[in-house]
């Protein structure tokens, strides 16, 4: 078995915690949650929770790409909204982002998000 390695890219928002950006082991890629935070600011972004899906989708797509992955390698995601009364709108979003290949996929409601946000989402893809 090899060992697990970080993945970290630039042009998506440095973990602030202990953890990494994404994880690749046993060809697989785990992305840690992300969520709207602008790469450059390191900010919440402005807006409604479909620019929030936009940055986060935007966010993964970026790590993806610096493993050598894309959106239409995801296996798995990961949906935690803080008003589910939002799902339409998120769904809608993400779609745009998925409009062949669609992962398997589970959606929750949480109490709760970092720094307020509405929606964050986690990944795993074929690396």
């Amino acid at each position: 078995m090899t060992k697990p390695e970080v993945i970290t890219s630039d042009k998506a928002p440095k973990a602030v915690g202990a953890y990494a950006q994404a994880v690749r082991a046993q060809g697989f890629l785990f992305l840690s949650g992300q969520i709207a935070l602008d790469p450059s600011t390191g900010e919440v972004i402005q807006g409604d929770v479909a620019a929030q899906t936009r940055r986060v989708l935007d966010n993964l797509r970026a790590i993806l790409e610096t493993a050598g992955s894309a959106l239409d390698r995801v296996v798995k995601a990961t949906i935690y909204l803080t008003d589910m009364q939002d799902f339409a709108v998120v769904n809608q979003v993400y779609g745009e982002y998925f409009p062949a290949a669609k992962p398997a996929r589970a959606t929750v409601a949480v109490l709760g998000l970092p720094r307020g946000v509405k929606v964050e989402i986690d990944m795993i893809a074929l690396a």
